[in-house]
């Protein structure tokens, strides 16, 4: 009997240690996806089916309308779209040209998806749609060709608007079509870097720079959304996407995206010893409200909050959720059953894709970059724990 009561202070340890193992670190769970491009196959889904705010992932389906305007022939790569006073008054991220400026539809296209400009979406949408409201009605009628279910768009950008909302099993569905029906313009997807003059621009998606075979697509990001990302990548004629929403960071979203690729392509032949998860489309949608992460991602409680048009210069976060560098235990878990780092360090492969305004036969002279000068100085910033309001950047 002794024996039997002195184990059980033991037991109870056991059990609230299992309980605080199996709990998560944060909050929510992010939304998890990956698939197959060639069939469609589900390889792993967490959450997937959940409505999610898309932030500038968004811009793959204005990419998306922009190049079936294009297929039907509404407009070229070398058609100039203006800027205009709506666009140029859009928050950052953007390119900051003045109201005016001419772009061509290639150029606007390179801007969008490497510097994901706020101000492009919109010129974009204005010289495609006529007007934002007529665009998204063209971006909501793609997604319902495409079996989008769960998506509405109302903006062409991914700024915070009620009702704009996807999820990562319709974010799935797009990459796909993306890549299958558009297969002449895969190089825009993974852009490394653009030159505006002096001006270099690295794409947000850093996997392209530090996960071998990465070739796309699209970051976001807003507060009430986390840190999100649509990734593909392609290994011995195997190409494959994954989608994750909701992150901590940026640094932790391409942790995970680099992880689930990871294990997708290591899968090798032992993908019929897991249950099969069908194909992409046939995921059942969730009845659902979209989570609201601002206080989360942009809250006070965290030392650094990151901004909606800063979105990318955030701290690497720790594993309690504090601000700091990524610990020894966190970056092993990146390591693959084969014991190869998944994410290596950054490196500059190709040399920046040339950007201009004004025709291509005779381009505009470079326009400086205006800055404003900043309100706080960094004693108020030091104590100023809110994040800006309104504005997005991914």
């Amino acid at each position: 009997m002794s024996c039997r009561l002195s184990l059980r202070p033991l037991l109870f340890a056991f059990a609230a240690l299992a309980l605080v193992l199996s709990a998560p670190m944060r909050a929510h769970a992010e939304a998890k996806l990956l698939i197959e491009v060639a069939t469609g196959k589900v390889l792993h889904a967490e959450n997937a089916t959940y409505p999610w705010y898309p932030a500038s992932v968004t811009k793959l389906m204005t990419t998306y309308t922009t190049l079936r305007a294009i297929k039907a022939g509404r407009l070229g790569l070398t058609t100039l779209l203006t800027v205009s006073r709506n666009a140029a008054a859009q928050n950052p991220t953007k390119m900051g040209f003045k109201v005016g400026t001419r772009v061509t539809v290639d150029n606007a296209l390179k801007m969008l998806l490497v510097k994901s400009a706020n101000d492009i979406a919109v010129t974009i949408a204005e010289g495609v749609g006529g007007t934002i409201a007529d665009f998204a009605d063209m971006m909501n009628a793609n997604a319902r060709r495409l079996g989008m279910t769960q998506s509405n768009f109302v903006n062409p950008n991914g700024l915070p608007a009620e009702n704009h909302v996807t999820s990562a099993r319709d974010l799935g569905i797009l990459a796909r079509a993306l890549i299958l029906e558009f297969p002449e313009y895969d190089s825009y997807w993974h852009i490394h870097s653009i030159r505006y003059g002096n001006r270099v621009m690295h794409n947000y998606n850093s996997l392209l720079d530090r996960y071998p075979g990465a070739d796309g697509m699209k970051t976001g990001f807003i507060c009430a959304s986390g840190f999100n990302v649509v990734a593909s990548a392609t290994r011995h004629g195997r190409r494959l996407i994954a989608i994750i929403l909701g992150a901590w960071s940026s640094a932790v979203r391409s942790q995970q995206a680099a992880q689930l690729l990871e294990t997708g392509f290591n899968s090798g032949g032992l993908s019929w010893l897991t249950p099969s998860l069908g194909t992409v489309d046939a995921l059942a949608p969730i009845d659902a409200q979209p989570p609201n992460l601002r206080e989360e991602m942009c809250g006070g409680h965290r030392r650094k909050p990151p901004s909606e048009d800063n979105d990318e210069e955030e701290p690497t976060p720790v594993a309690n959720g504090s601000d700091g560098p990524v610990p020894a235990f966190m970056l092993s878990s990146l390591k693959p059953i084969t014991g190869k780092f998944v994410l290596g360090p950054p490196v500059d492969t190709t040399p920046p894709v040339v950007v201009f305004t004004g025709p291509p036969d005779h381009p505009d002279a470079v326009q400086s970059e205006s800055r404003k000068p900043r309100k706080h100085s960094a004693k108020a910033r030091k104590h100023d724990g809110k994040p800006k309001a309104s504005s997005a950047k991914q």
